[in-house]
């Protein structure tokens, strides 16, 4: 009994915005400090580094690179099971998108709500920072350079992973509409035989 209410209490718990309850917590915070750090370095590295924009930049653009691999090969995979890319036929030039989800996304095995509240969290919240550093650097084309670059990145991650999770989305329904079809098909079949055998 005591057992099964640790249990219930542990599921009522999945899905709080706590390190400790996801399933990968060092994929966690060392995605979640990727996404911190580009933020951290643009807003307060002046104070540390006085008057060296170039030295600013490159850190806060060598970061958000980071932020973009980590995020689209490592986080995504391992904390939601998604994974995308692009890739280019070069005999004719033209360019596709490709969705990749996890088989465990499905039925009861779907992850770790903790895992997946901070990544969709995260996955929103920066573009809209860095949204909100343009509109107060719109007058300093300098570090507007660096916010239009944050937010190319952190946008296409946005954008790829949410068509991503979509295409996931309609691959299980497909699957399931497909699956229940052959089933709906084998009871029909069954009861066709049954009707001629019996005859």
């Amino acid at each position: 009994m005591e057992q099964q209410q640790q249990q219930q209490q542990q599921q009522s718990r999945q899905g709080d915005l706590s390190w400790r309850l996801s399933s990968h917590p060092v994929t966690l915070l060392c995605f979640l400090s990727f996404r911190i750090s580009s933020l951290l370095v643009y807003l307060f590295g002046g104070l540390f580094v006085k008057d060296n924009f170039v030295l600013i930049f490159i850190l806060t653009i060598l970061l958000l690179a980071a932020d973009f691999y980590y995020l689209k090969n490592i986080a995504g995979r391992r904390l939601v099971g998604l994974r995308w890319w692009n890739e280019v036929d070069t005999a004719t030039g033209s360019s596709t998108w490709v969705f990749e989800s996890s088989p465990a996304r499905d039925g009861a095995g779907a992850g770790n709500r903790t895992d997946s509240r901070f990544f969709w969290l995260a996955l929103y919240v920066q573009p809209v920072l860095w949204a909100g550093l343009g509109v107060l650097y719109l007058l300093s084309p300098k570090w507007l350079s660096i916010v239009v670059i944050a937010l190319i990145l952190t946008i296409t991650n946005t954008v790829a992973f949410s068509r991503c999770d979509k295409f996931s989305q309609a691959t299980n329904l497909a699957s399931r509409v497909g699956y229940s079809g052959g089933l709906a098909r084998n009871i029909a079949g069954g009861l066709f035989s049954r009707l001629f055998t019996r005859s």
